[in-house]
């Protein structure tokens, strides 16, 4: 196995292929993508053996912007006998065996790509599993414990029902979830669907761990371009008061609450109260995105907030592009200030055309 696949929105498999390409060359890694435009997967084959191993071990998965999971691969098994699709899918993990200990695997994972033409695949994928994992069990595999410190999940990408890739990925270093999408269940009373967004990043960016220590009752927070309140109601449910910035209405139920202020100003020109110390700043404003991460830095510079999550609209063309255009500047205004920080971001399954970015302030 000298590749890998990353699985990814539909129409970003270009800025996929370009951000791995960037993160394997700094790891002197060499190799090339395969891009199939739509196809909502990307596989990067490298020149030398076992580098696609090392690749999954050491690009830090957190640090992938549009990847959703990251999984090392077979070559494409095709072809596959509707009658016996086990048996070439058990020889191809017994040659994979001799590379990599899979007694330490507990999963398998039978996915498919998030298109519209590849979920017709699901269902077949559901049943497939099955007898797939009964298979894998007889020779010794998915037996090990879930809280093994090392360990691999098993994958199956199939392509259609009779093509799929074999692989593995690290537990460590992957996506926990089942084809890298975080399972949300929008709720009836909020505003918006939006609030999957921030719901989404929240998981994403903080540990659960440290969930209630970093968003609770006594902290305040800023939401620049709140309406209707999508992002406000996730603030709230944690306990959070929020100044709600924007010209808009915000949903009664907000009001209701108690826990927000309604301001009816600019989100550019908005500075928080004074003797009044922000916790959060949240923004999902649609703007250019330079012009967001100008807003961002500001707030950061001037000791305004300690964490912010925020969206960066991309442009048709050039997305990742802009996307590194905006996250070099706020680290270069970071480190010009002397400000500690940690910064990630991710193409989100509730994002679109858009990014979204956590950063926080280190004391």
């Amino acid at each position: 196995m000298n590749k890998l696949a990353f699985y990814c929105r539909s129409g970003f498999e270009k800025e996929v292929a370009a951000e791995v390409t960037e993160k394997a060359n700094a790891l002197g890694v060499f190799g090339f993508a395969r891009v199939m435009e739509n196809s909502g997967y990307v596989i990067f084959e490298c020149y030398q053996q076992g580098d696609a191993d090392r690749l999954a071990r050491e690009i830090p998965f957190n640090q992938l912007i549009f990847a959703r999971q990251m999984l090392v691969v077979s070559e494409l098994l095709t072809d596959l006998s509707p009658q016996d699709r086990i048996s070439p899918i058990v020889k191809q993990y017994q040659q994979t065996a001799a590379q990599i200990n899979l007694k330490q695997s507990s999963e398998i994972w039978v996915e498919t790509a998030d298109t519209n033409e590849a979920k017709a695949l699901s269902v077949f994928c559901r049943k497939f599993t099955v007898p797939l994992r009964q298979a894998l069990k007889k020779q010794g595999w998915l037996n090990a414990p879930r809280n093994k410190s090392v360990m691999v999940t098993l994958h199956i990408l199939f392509i259609n029902t009779t093509s799929c890739y074999v692989g593995y990925s690290y537990n460590h270093n992957h996506s926990d979830y089942f084809m890298g999408i975080p399972r949300l269940k929008f709720p009836a009373d909020a505003p918006s669907r939006s609030t999957l967004k921030l719901e989404e990043a929240i998981l994403t960016f903080i540990p659960k761990k440290q969930e209630t220590m970093r968003l609770q009752e006594t902290m305040y927070a800023v939401d620049l371009g709140a309406c209707p309140g999508g992002w406000t109601y996730q603030l709230v449910k944690r306990g959070l008061f929020v100044y709600a910035v924007d010209h808009g209405k915000m949903a009664e139920s907000l009001h209701e609450t108690g826990r927000i202020e309604h301001c009816p100003e600019d989100g550019f020109k908005f500075q928080p109260p004074k003797r009044r110390k922000i916790d959060w700043l949240v923004c999902d404003m649609v703007e250019q995105p330079m012009r967001i991460a100008n807003l961002i830095a500001k707030w950061l510079v001037n000791g305004w907030c300690n964490e912010t999550i925020f969206n960066l609209k991309l442009p048709m063309k050039k997305r990742y592009l802009e996307v590194q255009k905006c996250l070099q500047y706020l680290e270069e205004q970071l480190i010009k200030h002397s400000i500690n920080y940690q910064i990630q971001a991710k193409h989100l399954y509730h994002d679109r055309e858009e990014v979204t970015v956590h950063i926080a302030v280190k004391n």
